[in-house]
């Protein structure tokens, strides 16, 4: 028994051993195990409140997946800020101990993690605004790809090349971002077709609306249309228009295929595509500079 009571005092000891003090509260290894356990319980339990939110309470409205997931990262995030302050208090830790902790954080916020602020800001901006949501075409600076998540600090986009890219939030809000799908996937594409001058206007609109409505990836309505857009130097210029919903994350196969198909197409029926052409006149600079003089 005495030896129980003895092993007891020794493991009392030892967790009521002092490890340091912060403003006058003394941490002890107890003080420290306590906290550490609370805090892992309470960021266990908001996660699971946060799923719960989105999964459960949210989804049986009309809400928004993006304005679900946002609303639960902020419910999370104060649930911790309050269970933080109420594991303390319960640890019998004074909060006005950790002033100086408070502007050291504060410090380093508006030095070392302004760009890191700066992220999780524009990322709720882009929960609750929306002008990006997890699906969508984008483009912004060099990156081109689909949006398959984002998160409070950045967004992982994908390119058609299967790489992942990982792009800072912040640049969605400081950068102009071009969006293929913010209303619908439905995009018009625009292929530029030179002719010869001696081929006949009429049939060349007729040639290239038969390519557009022949191609399985354009859509029927609205409908594809061909312009005559002016005369270059060497053929008449005409756009063909298309609108697919299909090709909108592969823009560069839609507009081989069209290509491809107007080539076979004009080859078929005789319609010169034409090249650059110079018309070189080399002068004698002796022989007029003679004829000059003798006038």
């Amino acid at each position: 028994m005495n030896v129980l009571q003895g092993f007891l005092e020794q493991v009392r000891s030892w967790i009521n051993f002092p490890i340091f003090t912060l403003g006058g509260t003394l941490f002890t290894l107890w003080s420290l195990l306590y906290i550490v356990a609370l805090l892992a319980l309470l960021f266990y339990l908001s996660g699971k409140l946060k799923r719960w939110v989105v999964d459960q309470l949210l989804s049986r409205s009309n809400v928004d997946i993006g304005i679900r997931q946002a609303t639960g990262t902020i419910i999370r995030y104060i649930v911790v800020a309050i269970g933080f302050l109420v594991i303390l208090q319960s640890a019998g830790i004074n909060l006005s101990a950790l002033t100086i902790l408070a502007g050291a954080l504060g410090i380093g916020v508006g030095l070392g993690l302004q760009s890191i602020t700066n992220n999780f800001v524009s990322g709720i901006i882009i929960l609750f605004g929306r002008p990006i949501k997890v699906g969508d075409r984008i483009e912004v600076n060099d990156v081109v790809g689909d949006v398959i998540h984002i998160s409070p600090r950045a967004t992982t986009v994908v390119t058609n090349d299967n790489i992942a890219m990982i792009v800072p939030n912040s640049e969605f809000i400081s950068s102009t971002v071009t969006n293929w799908s913010y209303t619908d996937r439905k995009v018009r594409f625009s292929i530029p077709v030179p002719v010869s001058y001696r081929s006949d206007p009429e049939r060349v609109r007729a040639l290239l609306m038969a390519v557009a409505e022949a191609h399985p990836g354009g859509l029927g309505e609205p409908e594809p249309d061909a312009l005559l857009d002016g005369f270059g130097d060497s053929g008449l210029n005409f756009v063909l228009r298309v609108w697919s919903q299909r090709y909108t994350s592969r823009p560069g196969v839609l507009r081989s295929e069209l290509n491809y198909a107007i080539i076979k197409k004009f080859r078929e029926e005789g319609i010169e595509i034409p090249f650059p052409q110079r018309d070189i006149h080399i002068r004698n600079g002796g022989e007029e500079a003679e004829g000059a003089a003798s006038r």
